[in-house]
Order: C-alpha cells, then structure tokens, then sequence
C-alpha cells in the first residue's frame, strides 16, 4: 500500500499514529451515520422549510431513507467506484442523494449549481457518472443538453418542483425511491460490507483550481476521521444533554462546507435546517451563499454553532453598525464603553484565561445579548469564518460584542479542515491549531514564513487519473505541500499569509508577497473593502482599490451608495460623500488625501522598497461573487480581475510605455 494512488478503485495506507486510540479505529461511512441512527433514532435529524412549516426526519428515518435511496441506485445501475453527481440547492435530498450513493459503493460527486452544460459534462465524464440529481427544471435542461455525450448515463433524478417534461430515465424524487422494492436487504448489506475505510467514497473539485482537471478522491477515513477530530476539538453538544442545531446554507459540494454540515452534525445528533427552496431561486448570476434568507432564517431556527463566510460577516457588521448609528447618543455610549471593555478583556483571554471584570456581565446584559439577539444568534456558542481570513477591524469588531470568529484552515485536498481555532486555542489572526494527530511544518525561508506542508489522516487519496499531479503534492514520507505560505508560532498556532500561486515577480526578478500588503491597506483605510495589489513583470507595485459600498441582500450585487459606516466615517474627515460616484467624478480631495495618506503610512511598514504600493487606482464598484471578482467563499479570483481591470491596470504603468 502507498500514501496515495490515482485509480478509483485503489486503497492507500492510512498515516495511522502508532499510539492511536482504539476509539480511532478506522470505519465507513455507512458505520458512522448508521451508528448515530442507533443510538439517537428518535431525535430530530433534518429539518427543511416547506410553504406549509417544517418537514422534520428524525435520525432512523434519515438512515432508512438513505438505505432506500441506495437501493434505487442499485436498481438503476449504479457500478461500484462509479459516481453519482449531485447539482442543486442544500436540501435534505442533497444529502441523503449524497449517502445513499456511497452505501451503494459509489461515489458522490457535488456539482455546483452555477456551472455550465459543458463543466457539468466534463466531471461526468471524468467520473464516469451513472446518474444525475439535480434539483429543478433548470439543472435538469443542462443534463438533457449533454446526455447525448454521456455514455455511462442510466437516470436522472429530479428532486424539487413537479417534473415538466416526461422521458425515459427521468424520476421525480418519489419515483425514485419506488424503484427500492426490488432490492432485497441482503443485496445491499453485501455491498456495504465490501466497502472498506481506506477506499475512494466522494470526489471532490478543488477550489483552488481554475482548471476542471483536479478531483480530489476521498476516503471513507477522511471523511470519519476528518469529522471525528473536528468534534474532538470544538465543543459540541450531544444528546440527551442537549442538541446542536445547524443552519446549512453553503453548497454542499465545498468539502469543508460538508464536513460541518453534514457530518459533523451526524456524529453528534445534532439537527440540520434546510433554506426553503425559493431561497436558491436565482437569475442567471450567481449569488454569494445566504443572499436574501438566511438572516431571516437565523432568527427562525436560532442556531448553535454557526458557520459564516466574510461576506456574510461583512452584512451582520454593516447592520449592527447601522443599528448603533440610529440609536439615541445615550445608547451610543453606553455601546461603545461595552465594546472598548469586551474587546480588553478578549484580547487579555487569548493569552491567559483572565477573570472578567465585574461590569462585563452589565456590558453582556445591555449591548453583547442585544447584538446576538439582533443577529438571530443568542443560543450560539461557537463562531466560524469559512473563507478567506476576516480582516483584523472586522474580527476586532466582533469580538468587542463579546464573539469571538474562529478562523480555520483547510484545503479539499486535506478534507476540508487541518487546523481549527476554538475556545480553547484561540489567537488572532490565527487559523489555529493543528487537528488532533496531524502535523504541520513550515519549511521557512529568510522571512521567517515559508510553506506549509501537513500530514494526517485527513490527507486526500490523490487526484483521479492524475498520477502526475498527485505526485507534486506528496513526498514518499505522505506529507502534502500545501502551496500556501505561514508561519508556525512556539505554541502551534498556524499564521497563513499568502500563497506561492500568489507570488508576484517584479522586473527586477524580486518576489513579493501581495497578502501583507493588502492587509495592511485595509487596516490603515477602513472604507476599503477589496484590495488587489498588482505588479507582474513591472518595475513596481500599484494597487486597485474598491471602497465599502451597500449591497443589495436578495442578489449579493454591489450599490453605488456607500455603507453607512463608510458614510459615517467620511463624516469624520469631513467629507460630505455618500455614494462612490461623489468620490470618483467629484474627486473628493477629502476622501483622497486620507487614502493617499494611508498608502504611505502602509509603505512606511513595508519590510523593502520594493514591496510599496507607488500608485493605486479606486474602481467604480466593488468585487463581488455575482460580478465574478470573488469565488463561491469570497476568495479574490486575482486573474479573473487582472483581466477584468486591464485597463484600469495599464493606465497605472502608462508612464512606462
């Protein structure tokens, strides 16, 4: 046995620790959800919101519904290590589509629902896919568009929304689930105990790649393992004490977006709550996850643990600061002597547990439960950020309101999660520390960052058909080379800072590191929201700039009116600006002279004179998932936006020319 292998029917050798617990023993899938179906049958598993209220599944339904839909893709012909794509809004169909395909020994394969009719064909076919799920008429329109290509292709399932057209192979979800009666128990269980914990169940597409190629092949260990330290480390809630409750609203076919969704809330009985349908009812463009609903939805289901991605945070900031800026100076007060003391007395916990002062429970009973109960979070005991890091004013912001956002760190190829921050490790601007038996190294460089290499069962199998690329990733001890450059500090808390793909190369042959920098300008300059420094090829850096305008919450696009914290703070400079277009064509000098002032005090830090910004640019709107600027988690897509902003980018070096 390797560390790795690139066949979908190979197995590899776990990195097992040679102290491990009996309790680590390696097992499936099917053992884990049908362990927690035992146990906890009659608790509340899934909930989904229909016109009528709520749907519930408690966990023995979940489980036989699983075993049904198992059937029916055996009865339709699903082969082993064959896939089943999945391509819809979260729903507990999703995830029952999702188990059901890997008990009948094939692999799930979550598709996202933004994709075209050509991707969609070419993870089909890369997958060899017996059979599509998809959620409406729209999805389904781009299966039909293609299936004349797929030659493993035996049935669709549709699985919301009456069907409108009739053809053979095509199912309604009710439908589908009928075809179970003709397969015996026995057939299935045979299958099931095939299934071993060091073989491929899911295939996943990984993020950071801008080519279709890369599927990331995931064990049945790195998925029970993965979601087992994951609990290991937090603080969850089990049964009969108490029960956690989830909201679940970022595709589920992002691994870490599943781990914590759909796994997690398995192993600890907790209870999932579903968007109602029309809440992924979209145009054309894609919306950044949780547009439009899911504040309404967190004051309905009040969660236990809640997992954000910064733009998500970034709408909860401006609300609550909108909220502060309308309430009576007295309140304002009072609001802000809570706030200086909630954010001492955090920043003294992160390093020693200190006893609160006595006033901190005033300040919790008058403004901190005031915010969570605004946000729809008062029964929330553990806070996420999923995505790129929060910038530092913003975890700062939180954690004056007595919420500390725990950061983490995770690539598809290490099942989503290696490091976590928790009540118990807990730095800014940290990812964490390492999951229970994993490692992590940083090979440094001069500047005491370097890259991050890891180890752990939570490593992926390989990349499907890619023998190559696998290679790249691994050494022949099984660490991977993440590609992402940090630092590790003297008690194991991870830094990420940047990555190599991210690098820019200067004229001049000197590499700089774009992260610090950005970090740095949106520190010095709270309206700016985005910043992109640029610089390939050229004698200097320059940088493009977007500032915090509104947005609109049903479509995630960007207004030209600013935020009014924005506002609040040109008010400060005295600036009478209220949307972009006042500062671009009415050249604000106000405005301007404080940006510009704080590019130097940025450069004043920068460890070289290579690594200052020399000119930058406001663009006339501000990035976003719809406009393509920012991934699905609200990554920088930095060569859509080179692109994107050429011209912006060669004005800034015309003098070059």
């Amino acid at each position: 046995h390797n560390y790795w292998t690139s066949e979908r029917h190979g197995q590899v050798q776990l990195r097992l620790e040679k102290n491990s617990l009996d309790c680590e023993a390696p097992h499936t899938v099917h053992d884990m959800v049908m362990d927690t179906a035992i146990k906890y049958a009659d608790y509340i598993a899934l909930g989904s919101k229909h016109k009528n209220g709520w749907h519930t599944l408690t966990y023995i339904e979940y489980y036989e519904q699983c075993r049904r839909a198992a059937k029916a893709f055996l009865k339709l012909g699903l082969e082993r290590f064959h896939s089943v794509g999945i391509m819809g809004f979260n729903s507990a169909e999703w995830a029952i589509a999702s188990i059901g395909a890997i008990m009948a020994g094939g692999f799930s394969v979550g598709i996202l629902s933004t994709n075209s009719p050509k991707a969609c064909q070419v993870i089909a076919e890369n997958t060899d896919m017996d059979i599509f799920v998809v959620d409406n008429d729209r999805q389904l329109q781009k299966v039909t568009q293609i299936q004349s290509y797929l030659k493993h292709l035996k049935g669709i399932v549709q699985y919301k929304d009456e069907l409108q057209v009739e053809q053979e192979n095509l199912y309604s979800w009710k439908e589908f689930l009928n075809l179970a009666g003709d397969i015996s128990d026995e057939k299935l269980d045979r299958v099931i105990d095939s299934q071993k914990p060091n073989q491929c169940c899911t295939l996943v597409y990984s993020m950071g790649s801008t080519s279709l190629s890369k599927i990331v092949m995931l064990s049945h260990d790195n998925i029970t393992w993965t979601t087992a330290a994951t609990v290991q480390s937090l603080c969850y809630k089990c049964p009969p004490e108490g029960q956690e409750v989830l909201v679940s609203y970022l595709p589920l076919s992002y691994i870490k977006a599943q781990i914590f969704d759909m796994w997690v809330a398995i192993l600890v009985a907790g209870t999932l709550y579903f968007a109602p349908p029309e809440a992924g009812r979209v145009g054309m463009i894609p919306r950044p996850p949780g547009a439009g609903f899911l504040m309404d939805m967190l004051q309905e289901v009040q969660p236990t643990t809640f997992y954000g991605t910064p733009w998500i945070w970034e709408r909860m900031l401006d609300n609550l600061k909108t909220s502060q800026l309308d309430s009576s100076p007295f309140r304002r007060k009072l609001d802000c002597w809570a706030m200086k003391l909630g954010l001492s007395t955090n920043k003294k916990r992160m390093f020693e547990q200190v006893h609160p002062p006595l006033c901190f429970r005033l300040a919790k009973m008058l403004t901190f439960n005031r915010a969570r109960k605004f946000l729809g979070l008062s029964h929330c005991e553990q806070f996420f950020n999923i995505g790129p890091g929060l910038p530092t004013a913003t975890l700062d912001f939180f954690l004056s309101l007595n919420i500390p956002i725990f950061e983490l760190y995770g690539l598809s190829e290490g099942t989503g999660i290696h490091t976590l921050s928790s009540h118990q490790a807990f730095r800014l601007p940290s990812c964490g520390k390492g999951l229970p038996n994993t490692h992590t190294k940083v090979k440094e460089n001069e500047k005491c960052t370097g890259n991050i290499c890891i180890w752990g069962r939570n490593i992926f199998m390989g990349y499907l058909n890619d023998k190559e690329g696998t290679q790249k990733m691994m050494d022949c001890y099984g660490w991977m080379n993440t590609g992402d450059l940090g630092c590790l500090d003297v008690n194991g808390f991870l830094y990420v800072l940047g990555n190599v793909k991210d690098l820019i190369t200067l004229s001049s042959g000197e590499k700089i590191n774009p992260r610090p920098i950005e970090e740095r300008v949106k520190t010095h300059i709270p309206i700016v929201r985005h910043v992109m420094v640029v610089g390939q090829d050229a004698p200097y850096l320059c940088a493009l700039l977007t500032l915090k305008c509104q947005i609109n919450s049903e479509t995630g696009e960007p207004r030209t009116a600013l935020t009014s914290e924005a506002v609040a703070f040109c008010r400060k400079l005295k600036s009478q600006s209220t949307r972009l277009t006042d500062i671009l064509h009415k050249r604000d000098p106000v405005v301007m002279e404080f940006i510009s002032q704080g590019i130097k005090a940025v450069n004043a830090e920068a460890p070289s004179e290579s690594a200052r910004i020399i000119k930058w640019a406001i663009l006339d709107t501000d990035f976003s998932v719809g406009g393509g600027e920012l991934g699905i988690t609200e990554r920088l897509k930095r060569v859509a936006v080179a692109k994107m902003y050429q011209a912006e980018i060669d004005d800034l070096y015309k003098d070059l020319t």
